[in-house]
């Protein structure tokens, strides 16, 4: 191993499963390149420091209450993160620095929702690196919303939906990523914090690669011409890593179950850590899975649905051992198990990129913000997946289940998702665009170093 000293990163995820597996990962890759990694996490969603004994944690009050840190209100819980960890984290920031039996901190590289820790590190005179946990594609379009207000699509106009917003293709009006398709002043200010806080970083690391997202990372650099922009992607690719950082407990009966079916002929059903959903639509989803005749494994985790017994009278005795149901698997292996034959998920970053990366065909059911530019990639631009656009009907599901597993248009959706399977594979092999990408972020980092140890010395 190289040489660790006087290179330290302090990194910070944004406690939510999504931010938090990458950013993990993230450090991974940095502790092979010969840094030494300290992650500071809040209360909220706190981490296990056991699963990365090669990790120092650092654990700070979020100030969340009981009821806060129970909300359902994504933005609201942003919102609060983001005013009440400035203290704790500045007071740990200055322990970190202080701390004479330490190396000196390279840089900070933080969630780029985490947008307080601009001024934090400011003040301190700490390189602040930021990382985007969702795609490319999603972070041009949100860096936007003054022009795509400027051009009339926001506020959104039900008229207007199924129009092409001609400045992003493929993207549709209906796509633009917000909450039930409103902007609220609250919102506002976290989608121009995490702009802003971007303009105002030493960088910005993406997870993804330059063949999944080149035009949405040239217009990046346009739009960032002095912040270099490092896509390292796919992380978890990288560093393929037993350790986990799951906020929910995996069950792995799934995998034997999943050895017992026919090639690429199961649906995996998973709409992440954070999606809800009505009875109604939830019951819709179970009849459409059951009159598909195809074998599935459904995650459906607490929380999913709200209702003491979510699945509708008679479902589960009609599966006849076809349909497996666990509260939580573990995704990536699920995904590249040869019986997996196509993926029906919500679009968050993390879920499309392993999609991907397994060249296996999604079915697209986008919930909020970002999946919605994500599932219009997946269907339309990188056309490895079809969209559920017509609602929640289980005569609908049957048939876009069938039309991807079994019929001819679905051989060709697969044999794409192959191909964009591949190019993820190359990317990071020596030569590759992600593997000189991460060869330049960690000279950057290094070259940071300098005015760091001189200010730090001071």
């Amino acid at each position: 191993m190289e040489e660790r000293k006087g290179r330290r990163l302090l990194l910070f995820p944004l406690p939510l499963q999504g931010h938090i597996n990458p950013m993990l990962e993230l450090a991974n890759i940095l502790h092979l390149k010969g840094f030494s990694i300290t992650i500071i996490h809040t209360h909220f969603n706190s981490l296990n420091p056991s699963t990365y004994p090669h990790f120092t944690f650092h654990s700070i009050p979020d100030g969340l209450s009981e009821s806060e840190a129970a909300t359902k209100d994504l933005v609201l819980l942003l919102s609060l993160l983001n005013a009440k960890c400035i203290e704790p984290f500045r007071e740990c920031l200055v322990r970190l620095l202080s701390d004479a039996s330490e190396e000196p901190v390279a840089c900070l590289i933080s969630d780029v929702i985490h947008f307080f820790t601009e001024s934090v590190a400011d003040s301190l005179k700490i390189p602040r690196i930021v990382l985007r946990t969702g795609g490319a594609s999603s972070f041009a379009v949100f860096a936007a919303f003054s022009l795509l207000r400027e051009k009339g699509y926001l506020p959104l106009q039900e008229s207007r939906l199924e129009e092409p917003v001609i400045e992003f293709p493929p993207i549709k009006v209906k796509d633009l990523p917000l909450i039930n398709r409103c902007i609220t002043e609250e919102y506002s200010k976290l989608v121009s914090g995490l702009s802003n806080g971007a303009k105002a970083s030493c960088g910005v690391i993406f997870n993804t690669f330059e063949d999944l997202e080149e035009h949405a990372l040239a217009r990046i650099n346009q739009e960032l011409p002095n912040i270099p922009v490092f896509p390292i992607g796919p992380f978890h690719k990288f560093y393929p890593t037993s350790s986990s950082s799951d906020l929910f407990s995996i069950d792995h009966s799934c995998i034997s179950w999943l050895d017992t079916q026919a090639p690429k002929s199961v649906v995996y059903v998973s709409f992440g850590s954070i999606a809800a959903m009505k009875e109604a639509e939830f019951s819709e989803i179970a009849w459409g899975l059951a009159n598909s005749n195809q074998p599935f494994l459904w995650v459906v985790r607490p929380g999913l649905v709200q209702a003491s017994e979510p699945f509708p009278s008679g479902f589960l005795e009609t599966l006849n051992g076809r349909g497996h149901i666990v509260k939580w698997a573990p995704q990536k292996e699920v995904l590249a198990h040869p019986a997996i034959g196509a993926f029906w998920t919500h679009n968050g970053w993390n879920s499309t990129l392993e999609s991907v990366c397994e060249g296996v065909p999604m079915i697209c059911m986008p919930c909020f913000t970002d999946q919605m530019v994500n599932a219009r990639f997946a269907s339309d631009g990188w056309k490895v997946g079809l969209q559920l656009e017509n609602g929640m009907e289980r005569g609908e599901i049957e048939r876009t289940i069938r039309k991807l597993v079994v019929e001819k248009e679905g051989e060709e959706i697969r044999e794409r998702a192959l191909k964009l399977k591949e190019k993820a594979n190359l990317c990071f092999k020596q030569g590759g665009s992600s593997y000189q990408s991460l060869d330049g972020l960690v000279k950057h980092i290094l070259s940071l170093e300098s005015v760091v140890f001189q200010s730090q010395s001071h």
